[in-house]
């Protein structure tokens, strides 16, 4: 786990931008993508929630 953290940060340490050479420019993720991206995380998080306790319900022989 430390080696994994250890390796993680020597990695992060060696992109800084102060080391960056005449590199080319990486755009941003744009709010908008970000956005439904999170919206489709709270959809699909929420369809599983409900699937889970509908299994649950089953497994106890209630009807919905």
């Amino acid at each position: 786990m430390l080696v994994r953290i250890l390796v993680a940060l020597a990695v992060l340490a060696s992109a800084a931008p102060a080391w960056a050479k005449a590199g080319t420019a990486v755009p941003e993720g744009s709010h908008v993508t970000l956005f439904a991206l999170g919206l489709i995380g709270v959809i699909v998080g929420r369809r599983a929630s409900i699937n889970a306790q509908r299994r649950a319900r089953e497994r106890e022989g209630k009807p919905d």
